[in-house]
Protein backbone atom coordinates (compact mmCIF):
# COMPACT_ATOMS: atom_id res chain seq x y z
CA UNK A 1 0.00 0.00 0.00
CA UNK A 2 1.33 3.21 -1.00
CA UNK A 3 1.94 5.92 1.70
CA UNK A 4 0.03 9.04 1.03
CA UNK A 5 2.08 12.04 0.34
CA UNK A 6 1.12 15.05 2.98
CA UNK A 7 2.37 18.12 1.93
CA UNK A 8 1.37 21.78 2.17
CA UNK A 9 0.22 21.89 -1.66
CA UNK A 10 -1.98 19.43 -1.55
CA UNK A 11 -3.08 20.44 2.22
CA UNK A 12 -6.25 22.59 0.23
CA UNK A 13 -7.73 19.21 -0.99
CA UNK A 14 -10.51 17.23 0.38
CA UNK A 15 -10.02 14.13 -1.59
CA UNK A 16 -10.77 11.04 -0.04
CA UNK A 17 -9.33 7.51 -0.84
CA UNK A 18 -12.35 5.43 -2.26
CA UNK A 19 -10.28 2.12 -2.37
CA UNK A 20 -10.29 0.99 1.37
CA UNK A 21 -14.35 1.52 1.44
CA UNK A 22 -14.95 -0.25 -1.68
CA UNK A 23 -13.07 -2.93 0.05
CA UNK A 24 -15.02 -3.03 2.95
CA UNK A 25 -18.12 -3.29 1.19
CA UNK A 26 -16.87 -6.33 -1.13
CA UNK A 27 -16.19 -7.95 2.00
CA UNK A 28 -19.46 -7.63 3.36
CA UNK A 29 -21.16 -8.67 0.24
CA UNK A 30 -19.04 -11.84 0.55
CA UNK A 31 -20.05 -12.04 4.18
CA UNK A 32 -23.97 -11.94 3.65
CA UNK A 33 -23.53 -14.22 0.70
CA UNK A 34 -21.90 -16.97 2.68
CA UNK A 35 -23.70 -16.91 5.26
CA UNK A 36 -27.45 -16.46 3.51
CA UNK A 37 -30.01 -19.10 4.35
CA UNK A 38 -31.22 -20.26 1.35
CA UNK A 39 -34.47 -22.20 3.32
CA UNK A 40 -38.03 -20.93 2.92
CA UNK A 41 -39.08 -19.10 6.11
CA UNK A 42 -42.50 -20.67 7.93
CA UNK A 43 -44.51 -21.07 4.42
CA UNK A 44 -45.43 -24.24 5.62
CA UNK A 45 -45.74 -25.25 8.77
CA UNK A 46 -45.30 -28.78 10.09
CA UNK A 47 -48.08 -30.75 11.77
CA UNK A 48 -49.95 -33.49 12.36
CA UNK A 49 -53.62 -33.22 11.57
CA UNK A 50 -54.73 -36.30 11.35
CA UNK A 51 -55.98 -37.49 14.55
CA UNK A 52 -57.20 -40.99 15.91
CA UNK A 53 -60.62 -41.56 14.10
CA UNK A 54 -60.82 -38.17 12.17
CA UNK A 55 -62.21 -39.51 8.92
CA UNK A 56 -64.38 -42.51 11.04
CA UNK A 57 -68.01 -41.29 10.46
CA UNK A 58 -69.29 -38.88 7.93
CA UNK A 59 -71.09 -35.66 9.47
CA UNK A 60 -74.94 -34.09 7.37
CA UNK A 61 -74.15 -31.26 5.93
CA UNK A 62 -76.22 -28.47 7.52
CA UNK A 63 -77.95 -26.93 4.71
CA UNK A 64 -77.50 -23.31 5.98
CA UNK A 65 -74.24 -23.85 5.62
CA UNK A 66 -74.46 -24.51 1.80
CA UNK A 67 -75.18 -20.77 1.37
CA UNK A 68 -73.01 -19.35 3.39
CA UNK A 69 -70.96 -16.12 2.22
CA UNK A 70 -68.15 -16.43 4.51
CA UNK A 71 -67.29 -19.18 6.79
CA UNK A 72 -66.67 -17.97 9.95
CA UNK A 73 -64.49 -19.92 12.59
CA UNK A 74 -64.44 -18.76 15.86
CA UNK A 75 -62.36 -20.37 18.59
CA UNK A 76 -62.60 -19.50 21.84
CA UNK A 77 -61.53 -20.87 25.58
CA UNK A 78 -63.59 -23.00 27.91
CA UNK A 79 -61.98 -23.65 30.83
CA UNK A 80 -58.70 -25.54 29.50
CA UNK A 81 -60.10 -26.74 26.36
CA UNK A 82 -60.79 -24.77 23.34
CA UNK A 83 -63.87 -25.19 21.64
CA UNK A 84 -64.82 -23.92 17.75
CA UNK A 85 -68.33 -22.64 16.52
CA UNK A 86 -69.60 -22.48 12.88
CA UNK A 87 -72.33 -21.00 11.95
CA UNK A 88 -73.90 -21.28 15.75
CA UNK A 89 -72.61 -24.79 15.45
CA UNK A 90 -70.44 -25.91 18.03
CA UNK A 91 -67.33 -28.69 17.66
CA UNK A 92 -65.60 -29.78 20.78
CA UNK A 93 -62.87 -31.07 18.77
CA UNK A 94 -60.78 -30.03 15.56
CA UNK A 95 -61.29 -33.45 13.54
CA UNK A 96 -65.41 -32.65 13.97
CA UNK A 97 -64.82 -29.31 12.28
CA UNK A 98 -62.42 -30.73 9.35
CA UNK A 99 -65.34 -33.20 8.59
CA UNK A 100 -68.10 -30.46 8.19
CA UNK A 101 -65.72 -28.00 6.46
CA UNK A 102 -63.95 -30.80 4.12
CA UNK A 103 -67.74 -31.42 3.16
CA UNK A 104 -67.49 -27.23 2.88
CA UNK A 105 -65.09 -26.93 0.60
CA UNK A 106 -66.10 -29.63 -1.99
CA UNK A 107 -68.60 -27.61 -2.20
CA UNK A 108 -67.53 -24.43 -2.45
CA UNK A 109 -63.52 -23.55 -1.72
CA UNK A 110 -63.71 -20.46 -3.45
CA UNK A 111 -65.47 -19.37 0.05
CA UNK A 112 -63.64 -16.83 2.24
CA UNK A 113 -62.37 -18.10 5.69
CA UNK A 114 -62.29 -15.93 8.69
CA UNK A 115 -60.75 -16.94 11.75
CA UNK A 116 -62.26 -15.48 14.78
CA UNK A 117 -60.16 -16.05 17.72
CA UNK A 118 -60.23 -15.10 21.49
CA UNK A 119 -57.28 -13.61 23.11
CA UNK A 120 -56.77 -16.64 25.56
CA UNK A 121 -56.65 -19.26 22.65
CA UNK A 122 -53.59 -20.66 22.67
CA UNK A 123 -51.67 -20.12 19.17
CA UNK A 124 -50.99 -23.70 18.24
CA UNK A 125 -54.49 -23.83 18.20
CA UNK A 126 -55.58 -21.46 15.60
CA UNK A 127 -52.34 -22.45 13.60
CA UNK A 128 -53.86 -25.76 13.50
CA UNK A 129 -57.33 -24.78 12.61
CA UNK A 130 -55.23 -22.80 10.03
CA UNK A 131 -53.17 -25.62 8.69
CA UNK A 132 -56.60 -27.44 8.45
CA UNK A 133 -58.40 -24.96 6.14
CA UNK A 134 -55.48 -25.04 3.76
CA UNK A 135 -55.19 -28.78 3.83
CA UNK A 136 -59.06 -28.97 3.12
CA UNK A 137 -58.23 -26.67 0.40
CA UNK A 138 -59.86 -22.90 0.95
CA UNK A 139 -58.15 -20.77 -0.60
CA UNK A 140 -58.72 -17.17 1.20
CA UNK A 141 -58.06 -17.50 5.04
CA UNK A 142 -57.81 -14.48 7.52
CA UNK A 143 -57.75 -13.36 10.61
CA UNK A 144 -60.63 -11.54 11.98
CA UNK A 145 -59.04 -8.25 13.74
CA UNK A 146 -60.91 -6.97 17.39
CA UNK A 147 -61.07 -3.15 17.98
CA UNK A 148 -61.06 -1.74 21.34
CA UNK A 149 -64.78 -1.73 22.58
CA UNK A 150 -64.14 1.83 24.18
CA UNK A 151 -61.65 3.60 21.83
CA UNK A 152 -60.03 6.70 23.37
CA UNK A 153 -61.30 9.64 22.09
CA UNK A 154 -58.86 11.76 19.77
CA UNK A 155 -56.97 14.21 20.88
CA UNK A 156 -57.22 17.87 19.36
CA UNK A 157 -54.28 19.03 17.58
CA UNK A 158 -51.42 20.91 19.51
CA UNK A 159 -51.87 24.73 19.49
CA UNK A 160 -55.94 24.45 18.92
Amino acid sequence: MRVPSYSEANRGRMDTNMTPMIDVVFQLLIFFVCTVSFQALEEVLPTNLRAPGAGAGATALDPALAELEDVIIRIEREGAKTRWSLSSRNFATLPELRAVLGQLAQLRADLPVILDSQPDVPLGDVIDTYDMCRVIGFEKIQFAAHTPVNPAPPKPPAGS
